[in-house]
């Protein structure tokens, strides 16, 4: 066998784990079905302007090994997200933090105020949360809930918010504070030169081969190295034998516009009912660039279908019990099951690294 490693997929899992066993002297082979590498978060120029064609990515993390890793590659720029929502012709401040709260009522001015309005519209209950509406409204209330959560959810989801996990919502910072920032995180910014460029220097001593669909020939592929890294769908890898596991995804619409400032902000949330889609980004605000026009992307939710690109695992009870019976049979093989889908997690990017490089270190312990 030529390689040491047969790796399925070219995002931040499969490129991690390559770089960092190639590091280390073995020879890995990357196959990636897509015709580019850099998976989701794959960036194309367009006059200046990097595109993000599978929506915003925007890297955070606490983890200073995480962060020294991706700083091989790539410069960082210090981009903060700062995103808005949008409901009703008004725009609201996100993450929930004390600009929000002032705009929603308009003689909250201190954090003991908003505490307090928060408090008494909050759900108080004495068992842990069954779904995400309870454990929204246990967190910021029912004005907050029904203004910017609960549309905005049934859209990205597809479903009622009673019908979803609760911890999706636990993501979402609350804050008594000015602070804008969405994230917590030390170290935030956005490649300079975009993630493609980053994930080229990445690769540059890996093997990979693009338009690769390891289904059409698993017996030639696996038979090329040792042993087998696999990031795609972990139903498809067992055939979809025990059922197919649910997924959202998303529909682009991208247009160039004739101006150097269209909405103001990179990313646009939209909260009402009426309005099918979630955001809107505009990309030439992630970065500095010289372009004098700019590019919009709307991105709208949709129904995940077999050929789609699967963005977001439907982690409920029923997909959750169906990951753990394939993860049962995932674990009684050799082969190493890395990254979202994979592992069916709604993982951030720095979460990917750490899950390869952890698994790395496995292989090399």
């Amino acid at each position: 066998m030529k390689y040491d490693y047969l790796i399925i997929g070219a995002g931040f899992f499969g490129s991690t784990f390559a770089r960092l066993m190639t590091d280390q002297g073995k020879r890995c082979l990357i196959i990636e079905q897509r015709d580019h590498i850099a998976g989701n978060a794959y960036t194309e120029r367009y006059d200046d302007i990097d595109i993000h064609r599978y929506g915003p990515h925007i890297f955070h993390t606490n983890d200073g090994d995480i962060w020294a890793f991706v700083n091989r590659f790539a410069k960082f720029n210090n981009f903060i997200n700062r995103p808005k929502a949008q409901r009703g012709g008004r725009i609201y401040s996100l993450p929930f933090n004390m600009n929000t709260f002032h705009q929603i009522w308009w003689n909250i001015t201190t954090p003991q105020d908003a505490q307090r309005m928060v408090e008494s519209q909050r759900l108080k209950l004495d068992r842990p949360a069954e779904n995400l509406e309870e454990q929204a409204l246990s967190m910021v209330g029912s004005d907050i809930y029904e203004l910017l959560v609960r549309d905005y959810t049934r859209k990205q989801w597809g479903r009622d918010p009673r019908e979803l996990p609760p911890d999706i919502i636990k993501r979402l910072p609350l804050r008594w504070t000015y602070d804008d920032n969405y994230f917590n995180d030390q170290y935030q910014g956005i490649p300079e030169d975009g993630y493609t460029d980053m994930f080229e220097q990445m690769l540059r001593i890996v093997d990979v081969e693009l338009g690769v669909d390891y289904f059409l020939d698993r017996e030639h592929w696996n038979r090329q190295a040792h042993k087998t890294v696999f990031t795609g769908k972990i139903d498809q890898y067992f055939d979809y034998d025990l059922g197919e596991l649910e997924y959202r995804t998303l529909k682009f619409d991208t247009r160039v516009e004739q101006t150097t400032n269209y909405q103001g902000n990179a990313v646009i949330n939209y909260c009402d009912p009426d309005v099918p889609w979630t955001r809107m980004i505009e990309h030439r605000h992630f970065k500095h660039c010289r372009s004098d026009q700019t590019v919009i992307t709307v991105e709208t939710p949709v129904k995940w279908t077999k050929g789609s690109v699967p963005y977001y695992p439907v982690n409920d009870q029923h997909n959750q019990m169906l990951y753990n019976q394939y993860k049962e049979r995932a674990d009684q093989t050799d082969v190493i099951f890395g990254g979202r889908l994979a592992e069916y997690r709604y993982y951030d990017m720095h979460q990917v690294i750490g899950s390869a490089m952890k698994k790395a270190k496995q292989e090399l312990t």
